[in-house]
C-alpha cells in the first residue's frame, strides 16, 4: 500500500468515527416549573386588599443559575451541573416570573409588575436565589433556597426582608421526579413568603403612603 492510500485509508476511517459519534450523540432534555402552588386568584370583583403598586426586580443568583444546565450537589461543598438536563429558560428569570404571578394571583395588590425603566411603583421587591439543585445523599431531595426583600424607594432603604429554605424530598430516581420535587418546592416557598409579605403590609397598613 503507498503513503497515499494510507492516507486515504486514515482519512475515510476518520470520517467514519466521527459520523459514528455524532450519530450516538445524546438528545438534550428540557424541563420546566409549571407555578401550580400559586395561590388561586380571588373573583374579578373582589376589591384588592392594599392599595399599593409593586415593582419586582431581577432575581440575582451565582452564574450557575443564570445558565439553563441543571444544578446537583455531589457533597457537602461540591456542585456539578448535567450536561444533557436543561431548564427550558435560566432559573433565575424563571423565579423572577413565578414569583411575579404568586404575587398577582393573590390579588392582594393593585397591580404587580416586573421592575422596568417605565414602570411605576410604590415598593420593590428584590429576590436572591441561593440553590434550586438536586442533592445527592442517603436519599434524594430537591433543595430550594431564596431570599425576598422590599425595598422602598421614597426613603431609600430595605424595609422588609424574608428568605425560604427547604429540600424536599423526591420520591423516584429519574431527573423528571426531581423537577415534580422542586416545582412542589418552589411552589411551597413562594407562597409562604408572599403570605409573609401580606402580613407586614397588613400589621403596617398606617404607615402606608403609597404614591398616586
Amino acid at each position: 500500500m503507498t503513503m497515499r492510500q494510507v492516507r486515504q485509508t486514515l482519512l475515510i476511517m476518520l470520517a467514519a468515527g466521527l459520523s459514528a459519534a455524532c450519530g450516538a450523540s445524546r438528545p438534550v432534555k428540557y424541563y420546566a416549573l409549571d407555578n401550580g402552588g400559586a395561590a388561586a386568584p380571588l373573583p374579578d370583583s373582589s376589591p384588592v386588599q392594599f392599595p399599593i403598586r409593586l415593582l419586582v426586580g431581577r432575581v440575582t443568583a451565582s452564574h450557575l443559575y443564570r445558565d439553563d444546565r441543571l444544578v446537583y450537589g455531589s457533597g457537602p461543598v461540591q456542585l456539578g451541573t448535567y450536561e444533557y438536563q436543561r431548564w427550558a429558560e435560566p432559573p433565575a428569570g424563571m423565579i423572577q416570573d413565578m414569583l411575579i404571578r404568586s404575587l398577582q394571583s393573590s390579588r392582594a395588590y393593585r397591580s404587580v409588575s416586573g421592575l422596568r425603566s417605565n414602570a411605576r411603583g410604590d415598593y420593590i421587591i428584590r429576590g436572591h436565589l441561593y440553590s434550586l439543585d438536586e442533592v445527592e445523599g442517603q436519599a434524594l431531595s430537591a433543595r430550594f433556597s431564596f431570599q425576598i426583600e422590599l425595598f422602598d424607594p421614597k426613603t431609600n432603604t430595605i424595609i422588609w426582608s424574608d428568605s425560604y429554605a427547604h429540600d424536599e424530598p423526591v420520591t423516584g430516581k429519574k431527573v423528571s421526579d426531581v423537577i415534580e420535587a422542586l416545582d412542589r418546592n418552589v411552589s411551597g416557598g413562594l407562597s409562604q413568603l408572599t403570605s409573609h409579605l401580606a402580613q407586614y403590609f397588613a400589621a403596617h397598613a398606617q404607615e402606608r403612603t403609597p404614591a398616586q
